[in-house]
């Protein structure tokens, strides 16, 4: 029997399984650890993950990403629409409602909903555990965001029945990393509880989760979040930036070119990386638009002025979920940061400001929720055997699970 967990993140995914020895990260067709969540569309064929990927820049208008943002929510939705502004493919309503994918396949006008894309990523997924434990894949945790409402998380499961997998849990993502994180720990007290703050900044949102731990139990305390605060902030930030700046300097407008655009995010994205360690950056890109070479430069305290708006956001959250918890910043003992975004050092210096220690990284930013996943299903598999590590949610934390977000376990 299978013992899988699979993170499905808005830009990568990842697929984690548990063997005897522990938790194994599985490589991908390429040896890397993430795959990239995308599906291309060609005139033969389609490309699904890293060969996805590699063919975005040649055909950006039927490469579909960002799915996650997509799948489950009304075409309405005030979120939605801000989404689809910056997306490279064409989104339209669908008769129900729900946003239709329109792109060219196999040489003809094609549309999918989110969800369809959406199995199309979970079936790579399934492809690459399978290969790597040689037997069939079913029984799985799919981690899922806290703020996913029941109609996402039918569609997430409708999106893996289609793929031939069986959810044993949709697990929330913030409590996968709690799990991940105290599963190991052998230090836990076994009377006095450890509070524990961790804060997942990915790409395209933020989320908060106070735990506490005792020997052999993990008790959610408290749930926050912002939809809309993540790495991907950061980069439009430096993409407009940039594009006023080419526009004045070389005369040339990337939002009339589709290709232009995805070249200028991904280079903004390197360069958000390259701030992160060094006090500025320089951005070259050969033949952006119009046969011209542009070329910028930022400092990292340019950086930080124009994307204080976003920055001014992140205080929010924390504060919800310590209300929330019912405990103040002198009760929490530790503070856990993961998530791709949560490298932007601006970030790490209003968490420290906030909790008034120093942010933990014992964990690996990217990997744990998938590694918790995977500890959930495994503690789910009746044919599995885990230690004993019991989780709970706290009456409060419990009722608004009922009430919205329901937990569906097959």
């Amino acid at each position: 029997m299978s013992v899988v967990g699979f993170d499905v993140g808005n830009e990568s995914c990842i697929v984690a399984v548990a063997r005897q020895r522990g938790i194994d990260v599985v490589l991908n067709d390429e040896s890397k650890r993430e795959t990239p969540a995308v599906v291309c569309f060609g005139e033969k064929q389609r490309f699904i993950g890293t060969a996805g990927a590699a063919s975005s820049m040649m055909n950006p208008k039927n490469t579909v990403s960002q799915i996650k943002r997509l799948v489950g929510r009304k075409f309405s939705d005030p979120e939605l629409q801000r989404d689809i502004q910056s997306l490279p493919f064409k989104v339209a309503e669908g008769p129900d409602g729900f946003p239709l994918i329109h792109v060219n396949y196999l040489g003809e006008q094609r549309t999918f909903t989110p969800t369809q894309i959406l199995a199309m990523v979970l079936s790579d997924l399934k492809r690459i555990a399978e290969k790597n434990l040689h037997a069939a894949v079913v029984d799985c945790c799919i981690g899922i965001p806290v703020y996913f409402t029941d109609v996402q998380r039918r569609a997430v499961l409708d999106a893996a029945t289609i793929a031939g997998l069986r959810p044993l849990q949709l697990f929330h993502e913030t409590t996968a990393t709690a799990l991940a994180y105290g599963m190991y720990k052998t230090d836990l007290p076994e009377n006095d509880q450890l509070n524990v703050a961790f804060v997942d900044v990915g790409h395209a949102s933020m989320q908060v989760c106070v735990a506490g731990f005792k020997k052999g139990q993990l008790k959610i305390l408290a749930h926050s979040y912002d939809r809309s605060l993540g790495g991907r902030d950061f980069d439009e930030m430096l993409f407009k930036h940039f594009a006023a700046k080419f526009r004045d300097e070389y005369k040339i407008d990337v939002y009339q070119s589709a290709r232009a655009c995805l070249r200028l995010c991904a280079a903004c994205e390197k360069l958000k990386k390259v701030l992160s360690a060094n006090p500025e950056a320089s951005l070259n890109i050969e033949c952006l638009m119009d046969e011209k070479d542009v070329r910028g430069l930022i400092k990292r305290e340019e950086f930080e002025q124009i994307s204080a708006p976003i920055l001014e956001r992140v205080k929010r959250p924390l504060e919800k979920a310590l209300v929330e918890a019912g405990l103040s910043v002198e009760n929490i003992h530790s503070v856990e940061v993961v998530g791709s975004g949560s490298r932007v050092p601006a970030i790490i210096r209003i968490l420290t400001e906030f909790f008034r220690r120093e942010p933990r990284r014992t964990m690996n930013a990217s990997e744990c929720v998938a590694r918790g996943c995977s500890l959930q299903c495994a503690i789910l598999s009746p044919t599995f055997k885990v230690r004993e590590f019991q989780v709970s949610i706290s009456p409060l934390r419990l009722i608004e699970v009922r009430t919205k977000f329901v937990i569906f376990r097959l």
